[in-house]
């Protein structure tokens, strides 16, 4: 059966949408620029690719291929049904299919969110090699794992508990064709003009895909109710890392970046405080300026 793309590029952005077979399951992917080192972004909860739209012209004119999938569930990407379909280590050798579809001789990852989760995982673990690793808005597991100690995050971590309910937060989240999806971005965002009603459409219309909600719902009930989170040793992630902070995040408290050194050999670490939690959205030309900083020509060698 024809998938319907759950994005559209513009003429003239240089990103084009693809189907690619990995782990089992067909992935909406999009994709710009060329060249055998693979900038793979993965976006986070309850976005999309085109969350990084954005950044991926500037990428691609560094000379990286982008991929830019729609991980599982989300999108028109293949939705398995049942919450073991979502679990971590799941999540991660998706990734690890993808960079080996991809053909790609180096691969750096750039995440955000739940891709952010996956890519804290994927890279602890080795699951395979990484040139460089660029982390947004999500601590390290084992900072994250300390905060829940302290209310100062375990209130803000309310929504994660709430969502291993059956069936309430899809129907909560879907009512009016997905319209509270809206809201989440534009009630928590700093700069509100970019989050209008036309530019979230395309979460909405994808939390609205039947079985959506639940897909993507079943991340989080994974994390609480199966034991993969809590297997990452001693934590030590040995390749270069940058962590960008957008410090207006409702969901996760500043306090959560104390101490990531300690598993992180190779750290970069920078803040914005009038970006939000959507921060590659938020303050898209200050992160493009920190991306064109960090990471090499991929031409260049480290």
């Amino acid at each position: 059966m024809e998938k319907t793309p759950s994005w559209n590029p513009s003429e003239g952005s240089g990103i084009a949408i693809r189907w690619v077979e990995a782990n089992g399951l067909t992935f909406e992917v999009a994709e710009a620029g060329e060249g055998d080192h693979l900038a793979l972004c993965l976006h986070g909860f309850p976005e999309l690719h085109y969350s990084w739209r954005h950044q991926m012209s500037v990428l691609a004119d560094k000379g990286y291929r982008v991929w830019a999938p729609n991980l599982r569930g989300y999108g028109a990407t293949d939705r398995p049904e049942g919450i073991d379909a979502y679990r971590l280590r799941t999540l991660a050798q998706d990734v690890a299919a993808l960079i080996d579809t991809s053909g790609a001789r180096e691969v750096t990852l750039i995440a955000h969110d739940w891709g952010a989760i996956i890519a804290w995982y994927f890279a602890i673990l080795k699951i395979r090699p990484l040139s460089r690793l660029v982390i947004l808005n999500v601590p390290h597991p084992r900072c994250a794992r300390r905060e829940l100690r302290y209310w100062r995050q375990l209130r803000k971590s309310w929504y994660i508990f709430f969502f291993q309910l059956p069936w309430l937060p899809e129907k909560l989240l879907g009512r009016a064709r997905a319209k509270p999806i809206g809201r989440i971005f534009r009630q928590s965002a700093v700069n509100k003009h970019l989050f209008t009603q036309e530019e979230v459409a395309p979460y909405r219309d994808a939390a609205a895909r039947p079985g959506a909600l639940t897909a993507i719902l079943n991340y989080y009930r994974a994390l609480l109710q199966r034991p993969d989170a809590r297997d990452t040793g001693k934590g030590q992630v040995d390749v270069p890392t940058l962590v960008l902070w957008g410090e207006q995040d409702l969901a996760i408290d500043i306090h959560v970046l104390d101490g990531m050194d300690r598993y992180v050999s190779d750290l970069t670490l920078r803040r914005y405080p009038h970006a939000s939690h959507w921060v590659q959205q938020d303050i898209p030309e200050e992160i493009n300026a920190a991306f064109g900083e960090w990471l090499p020509d991929a031409a260049a060698r480290d």
